[in-house]
């Protein structure tokens, strides 16, 4: 499943969620403010925006409602959130972060109080240099879905954001506590269920979730969001396929120019995107030694942070 899709889905069925992921806020269900049983009360609405010129399409702007009176401008209480969600490593993401975020202020020169939110599966993932950004990154606020779900007793909202990187084995419990506050986010729980267990039929997904194959066999809705779900989940499998694959084969290669790779290397490898792999099999033809192949890791954003 593309992830990033499936959080656009998450906030747009619950877009004042993004009020406790904010600096300062407690994770409790006091600090989202609204009855969450009430999903058309919200206080924010979300939309993916295209930033012009150069192609980039942010993962989400939330802006605050008019009732807030600060539609356009944001305030201290309600400022307008860039959100990203990055989910895999990325050597140029800060850069890219950096480069966005300020090209969507030239064009929304109204916006006066704003944060940038980027959620996160954990604090390991190679998101590329930052020194040259660090005034720029201390004002980003992060999310680490691996510290969130660790916390107790947590929102049955923010439990949600937490299902990709959950274990296997508390999916049953946080999608039922999670549906039984909001109903209405069916459709968000079960394509993730559908991709965490693709070898589990929909009836069983829905013992999973607590949900009674009747109540939704007559919704068409649901039923294509089921359809869809099994497709991008066949779709991600032949993805990770491929990066493993050709994962396999570049570090036989590597092996056989550089001699013996160290584990931390070898896990450097696994880790690259499909692309960096293609591109690093390309660049080993050429290699004399591990010299080479170090100069390779850092002159693409791939060293170890």
């Amino acid at each position: 499943m593309n992830t990033d899709r499936w959080y656009y889905r998450v906030f747009q069925g619950a877009p004042d969620l993004i009020r406790a992921l904010l600096p300062g806020s407690v994770a409790n269900a006091n600090t989202l403010g609204f009855d969450p049983s009430a999903p058309g009360d919200s206080l924010y609405r979300f939309e993916a925006l295209e930033i012009k010129e150069l192609s980039h399409r942010l993962d989400g702007v939330l802006w605050p409602r008019p009732t807030t009176g600060c539609a356009d401008t944001g305030s201290p209480d309600f400022p307008v959130v860039l959100l990203e969600v990055q989910m895999h490593p990325d050597p140029g993401f800060h850069h890219r972060l950096a480069a966005q975020t300020y090209r969507f202020l030239q064009q929304h020169p109204r916006v006066e109080h704003w944060v940038v939110l980027v959620i996160t599966p954990h604090n390991r993932l190679n998101l590329g240099p930052s020194q040259a950004l660090q005034l720029f990154l201390q004002q980003v606020a992060w999310i680490n879905l691996e510290e969130l779900s660790q916390q107790p007793n947590l929102d049955p909202l923010l439990n949600l954001l937490t299902l990709p990187v959950r274990p296997e084995s508390e999916l049953a419990a946080s999608s039922q506590q999670i549906l039984a506050s909001r109903p209405d986010l069916d459709q968000v729980v079960l394509p993730m269920l559908i991709q965490r267990f693709p070898q589990l039929s929909e009836e069983q997904i829905m013992v999973i979730a607590g949900i009674p194959r009747e109540e939704i066999r007559h919704s068409r809705a649901v039923q294509e969001w089921l359809a869809e779900g099994r497709q991008e989940g066949r779709q991600e499998g032949r993805q990770e396929g491929r990066q493993e694959g050709e994962a396999a084969v570049t570090l036989r290669l590597l092996n056989r120019r550089c001699g013996p790779l160290s584990e931390a290397t070898t896990a450097q490898i696994q880790a690259l995107p499909l692309e960096q792999l293609e591109a690093l099999a390309d660049a080993l033809l050429d290699f004399q030694g591990p010299a080479d192949l170090a100069a390779w890791l850092v002159a693409n954003g791939a060293a170890a942070t």
